[in-house]
């Protein structure tokens, strides 16, 4: 996909993998104990929605701009309560009023995750090593590590707190992207079972999407979800025409949230396509 991020930052698929992720990390802090999240391919934390990058595809007006720009339609209220830690967030990084700065994962991590818990953020690229190492600046609770976001999920699992959240949000540059992403997750998930694990993925053309499903299908492995957001008709394998996650023991509650939260997206979101997809790959024991 040649995807750097600073042009995609805000888009539909960021709306849909981070309010994911914010719906995890409030579900693991109900309980006292203390949890680790490693963030495989970081990037760079923070990102300026008013950058030449950013501008040049004006991806994040059809995403971020579409659910708090000044024109965007208001919120049904079961909808607005399922997204308010995550609308709330995006309003701490623009104190102004404006939506100036989109927080990546790092940085909703970080502004998610209590004084107890520990995360540990992955990314190969030395610059963008640098920029997090900046946006995210000194946190006890954090570990940057410059290096290979595949290896990280053979050495930075199991973790010490036994309770984890994975996200895999690979930058798919390379072929078969999709199934070397499935390949490193059974690595890792070998090593440590118990955790949560989001594997994002774009939405380009069908094949390697369901080649990726059937091969954690194959796995006879319960309780795996598969959620769907589809904005463009799927008739040019060239463009991002959707997004998804598969998730490996979500929390109980994440199915029913997403009934609702993925609807509205669908409509709020969609351009020539207002789908979206939820289901069980292996349901729960």
């Amino acid at each position: 996909m040649n995807y750097r991020h600073i042009y995609h930052a805000g888009n539909f698929a960021d709306i849909l993998k981070h309010l994911i992720l914010t719906r995890i990390l409030l579900y693991m802090g109900r309980k006292d104990k203390p949890y680790f999240v490693l963030d495989s391919h970081a990037g760079i934390g923070l990102y300026d929605l008013q950058s030449e990058q950013a501008g040049k595809t004006g991806e994040w007006q059809e995403g971020l701009g579409r659910i708090m720009g000044e024109e965007a339609a208001p919120i049904p209220q079961k909808v607005i309560e399922l997204m308010a830690p995550f609308i709330d967030a995006i309003k701490d990084f623009n104190p102004d009023g404006s939506l100036s700065t989109y927080p990546g994962s790092p940085a909703l991590i970080q502004a998610l995750c209590r004084e107890q818990d520990r995360f540990t953020f992955v990314e190969k690229h030395p610059d963008d090593v640098e920029s997090l190492q900046a946006n995210i600046g000194r946190d006890r609770r954090a570990h940057i590590k410059k290096d290979d976001g595949w290896v990280s999920l053979r050495s930075d699992l199991p973790p010490k707190e036994r309770r984890a959240l994975v996200l895999v949000d690979p930058p798919f540059e390379e072929e078969r992207e999709y199934q070397r992403m499935i390949h490193h997750f059974q690595r890792g998930f070998k090593r440590f079972s118990t955790g949560t694990y989001c594997l994002w993925y774009p939405i380009k053309a069908r094949r390697d999407v369901e080649e990726a499903a059937q091969y954690l299908k194959d796995m006879d492995q319960p309780n795996i979800l598969r959620a769907e957001l589809v904005i463009q008709k799927m008739d040019n394998a060239k463009r991002l025409n959707g997004t998804g996650l598969f998730i490996i023991n979500p929390p109980y509650s994440l199915y029913q949230e997403l009934q609702i939260l993925l609807p509205f997206l669908a409509q709020r979101l969609g351009q020539s396509a207002n789908r979206h997809y939820l289901e069980w790959i292996s349901e729960p024991k």
